[in-house]
């Protein structure tokens, strides 16, 4: 019926659409009026068709079934234990662990975790190839082990111990357990760069890597990615990153998989009218689920001035828990597959990200350029450009520069420090600083209250 149904109508071409739109605007210009330009350069359109698949020739993204992850950070191995294993009770499906030193006691730290079960990432904030040995003892599987001795450069200005010495070491590291490389991609996002320079700055981090290992990368690598609420241009980023890391890898003779581990970013999050984050958040873990990733860590929606609590770390749980088993998120196989915009999208930042990816290499390469101060500089750009249209409210922060709370006042509920801090000290590059979007109009703010 439904069939016999459909064929009674005439389909319509993306041609006649536009021809019909351009009536309805009686004389105003199609492209000035409905046609918008993003930061990425990226031109949206006001409808997609059929005609924009079959032109695109779209790419073959597949994603794949996705777990809720529980973020400790491990001040005290006990407390961090008894904390992982009550968020495993009540919902978690995996937990990443931040080790901060070599003397934490990892049979301890997973006491009562049955890692058959639950996949366990460990985040480590120092670079040792004994401790990571001693990591993969527990299990040949659910283990991971995020090493990025590029990610540590790049964020805190220096090497662990020194260029030929990191390499040396994580060469060791994944000699024996291939699957312990990492690449901290969030970085970028956190600290202002669009969407196309994330891809291309990730795949050039990466490729720093398969120059050095080639071959020995036989299993898949972690990416470490954030997402902002730009809701369908987050989706088809983690889409793009799956193809265009499967087709350099290929080339290198690498594992073309990749797993994905996603977390809302800091960037657009307020610590005035601080209940919007959890709506961002919301958004940004859809975004996540339908683009793709393999695990999902939740935000805390006052993550980024209270100090770790019960309270937060539940609801964003929570969060999690309502897409997955009642908003059945994880009911539909690829749901955003064949969406003419995703699509479209997917295609548009997967070939610009390629091409600045090459236009990097033609340029001696990704540490190259970050030794140089190439890679801080355009992403600083684009963070100005960012806080301009925050400023001139074409970037809306609902709460903060549209729609504010004059009554909200946050001055004495602040247990964390929630701008940038800047601490001198000598390095050998100029890292990429981690910067919110709302940092300055929140200052203003708090001095006025």
């Amino acid at each position: 019926m439904s069939k016999k149904l459909f064929e009674d109508f005439e389909g319509v071409t993306s041609k006649a659409w536009k021809q019909k739109i351009q009536v309805d605007l009686k004389g105003a210009d199609y492209n000035d009026t409905l046609i918008w330009t993003t930061n990425e350069d990226i031109n949206v359109k006001p409808f997609y068709h059929q005609d924009d698949l079959v032109a695109e020739n779209p790419l073959p993204v597949t994603s794949n079934t996705w777990n809720i992850c529980q973020t400790i950070f491990v001040a005290d191995v006990k407390l961090s234990n008894k904390k992982a294993v009550n968020a495993i009770e009540r919902g978690a499906e995996s937990i990443a662990f931040i080790i901060p030193d070599n003397e934490v006691s990892i049979t301890d730290l997973t006491k009562n975790i049955d890692i058959s079960v639950i996949p366990l990432h460990f985040k480590l904030q120092f670079l040792d190839a004994i401790f990571v040995a001693k990591v993969y003892k527990l299990s040949s599987k659910n283990i991971t082990v995020n090493t990025d001795i590029i990610g540590n450069l790049a964020r805190s200005g220096n090497w662990f111990s020194g260029f030929e010495a990191d390499f040396t070491a994580l060469e060791t590291i994944i000699k024996t357990n291939p699957s312990a490389l990492s690449v901290d991609s969030g970085l970028y996002q956190n600290a202002g760069a669009n969407n196309v320079q994330q891809l291309a700055y990730t795949l050039a981090h990466a490729n720093e890597y398969l120059n050095a290992f080639g071959t020995t990368l036989s299993a898949p690598i972690t990416f470490n990615v954030s997402v902002g609420t730009n809701y369908f241009f987050e989706i088809a980023k983690l889409r793009a990153l799956r193809v265009l890391w499967k087709t350099i890898a290929k080339e290198y003779g690498a594992n073309t998989d990749c797993f994905i581990f996603v977390t809302p970013t800091k960037r657009n999050k307020t610590i005035y009218d601080y209940n919007i984050n959890m709506l961002r958040t919301t958004t940004e873990c859809m975004s996540a689920i339908l683009g793709g990733a393999n695990t999902i860590c939740n935000l805390a929606y006052d993550a980024i001035y209270h100090k770790d609590n019960e309270f937060g770390e539940r609801i964003a749980r929570n969060q999690l828990l309502i897409l997955k088993h009642e908003s059945y998120f994880d009911a539909v196989e690829n749901a955003s597959d064949g969406s003419y915009y995703i699509e479209n999208l997917t295609t548009q930042l997967a070939e610009k990200a390629l091409t600045l990816f090459k236009s990097i290499e033609n340029k001696d390469g990704f540490l190259h350029l970050l030794k140089s101060g190439t890679i801080q500089k355009k992403i600083k750009e684009n963070a100005q450009k960012e806080v301009e249209q925050f400023n001139n409210k074409s970037l809306i922060l609902l709460g903060t520069n549209k729609h504010p709370n004059p009554e909200d006042k946050m001055k004495n509920d602040l247990e964390l420090y929630p701008f940038l801090k800047m601490n001198t000290r000598k390095t050998l590059i100029e890292p990429i600083l981690e910067k919110r979007i709302a940092e300055a109009a929140e200052q203003n703010r708090l001095n006025q209250e």
